[in-house]
């Protein structure tokens, strides 16, 4: 098993108490919490992932909907290889649950998908293939 937790994330709707619930997911990475507008956030508790994202561009180097579209395709294949750990390892614990008609905002669009970005360069994991790459 790798030494580090990866990623999950949930949306979940909740009443507007302002309490934050965990994610109901082993592996509890992602806490959404709820106040007046439903915010969402990511948690990624990979060491080396701050360090990688301090040299990428701003989030506003893409459009919201580039990073939309390509964590859609990131998010499949990911679960594709969750449901199949005899297949693909154990690397692949968490679930991710992204809904594509969710706007879940520029920045954590922009962390997800250098998240995918990050496990490619580090571990090697291409999920998918992408013309000159």
């Amino acid at each position: 098993m790798k030494a580090l937790i990866f990623l999950a994330i949930v949306a979940l709707l909740f009443n507007s108490c302002g309490s934050t619930k965990p994610v109901d997911a082993p592996n509890q990475l992602l806490e959404v919490a709820a106040s007046d507008s439903l915010e969402y956030e990511l948690i990624i508790f990979d060491p080396g992932f701050e360090a990688f994202l301090a040299t990428k561009p701003s989030a506003e180097f893409y459009s919201q909907h580039y990073y939309e579209s390509w964590n859609h395709r990131y998010v499949l294949e990911w679960n594709i290889r969750h449901q199949n750990p005899l297949r693909y390892g154990d690397f692949y614990q968490t679930q991710i649950h992204y809904d594509p008609h969710v706007d879940y905002g520029l920045e954590l669009n922009y962390r997800l998908y250098n998240y995918f970005q990050y496990i490619d360069e580090k571990y090697g994991i291409r999920l998918i293939r992408r013309r000159g790459r």
